[in-house]
């Protein structure tokens, strides 16, 4: 049984985190969209690249001579290592991110993932809820991030979750990340259900995080034991829906999850459990 209690606290919590940015922000407009979101000080910053960008009407663009995806890319490829050397970014990650109008259309432009948040770009990323059907109620998987990742060291995550690279889609990024983090073959990740998809838009102190998390579900055999590949995860913990609702709640803890995990967790025990969700008024967010 989960308390009301405890899942009033989480979603205090979760309110508080995923709270959406105070402060106006700067957009970055490329053929009439709004393909990111800075803060000031950061649009500011990339004004000063003059060969890349344009300050009008309020705005960010991108000088004309960038008039295609590959000549954006390649000017972004050199303002984002000057941005890595001035320590404005998390720790590079040689991945690339697309910023495109709908995942999989063609893209306006590629950037590394460790700017994308600088920018405010909308990612995209593909989460599992590892479950198992322990007879009496089900239980979940949850995995410790390392604490050499560059965001939310340490702290508890879901089974399996990856930023979804450009050119791949989110059933190839599906079975990329269960196999490394979780040891799961392709066919048994190509068992996930998506459940939900979910955004997250709020500033952070790397910049604004615009996210849409497609949570899955994975049942798996009680038997079955995570075993992770690339070296991101150092603990994994199988607890009943109670105990995942208890870690939800906790805040500055060593065993607190991440907002990104918690979120999607939240959304999992709300299902599960048959209960209305307080933000959308249903048993799964949207």
């Amino acid at each position: 049984m989960i308390s009301e209690d405890v899942l009033t606290r989480v979603n205090r919590r979760l309110a508080r985190l995923l709270a959406p940015p105070a402060s106006p922000l700067v957009t970055l407009e490329i053929e009439g969209a709004v393909a990111g979101r800075l803060t000031p000080d950061r649009a500011a910053r990339l004004a000063r690249f003059s060969d890349v960008f344009r300050m009008n009407g309020g705005s960010l663009h991108f000088a004309p001579a960038l008039a295609d995806a590959h000549a954006r890319s390649e000017a972004l490829a050199h303002v984002a290592r000057a941005l890595s050397r001035e320590g404005a970014l998390t720790a590079w990650r040689g991945e690339l991110y697309a910023s495109a109008p709908a995942l999989g259309a063609a893209p306006w432009f590629e950037i590394e993932r460790a700017a994308a948040r600088y920018f405010g770009l909308h990612t995209c990323a593909a989460h599992v809820n590892g479950l198992v059907d322990d007879g009496a109620q089900p239980l979940m998987w949850l995995a410790r991030r390392s604490p050499t990742k560059a965001i939310d060291p340490s702290m508890l995550d879901n089974l399996v979750g990856g930023g979804v690279a450009s050119g791949t889609t989110i059933a190839q990024t599906l079975v990329k990340e269960c196999w490394e983090e979780a040891g799961l073959p392709a066919r048994v990740a190509r068992e996930a259900r998506l459940a939900s998809e979910l955004t997250i838009f709020r500033e952070q102190p790397d910049g604004v995080q615009h996210e849409t998390i497609f949570a899955h579900d994975l049942w798996l055999p009680r038997q079955w034991r995570p075993a992770n590949r690339d070296g991101e995860a150092t603990e994994h913990r199988l607890v009943p829906l109670p105990e995942v609702a208890r870690l939800l709640a906790l805040d500055d803890d060593r065993d607190a999850l991440t907002a990104d995990a918690s979120l999607v967790a939240l959304d999992c025990l709300y299902r599960l459990t048959s209960r209305d969700d307080p933000r959308t008024g249903h048993g799964a967010a949207g």
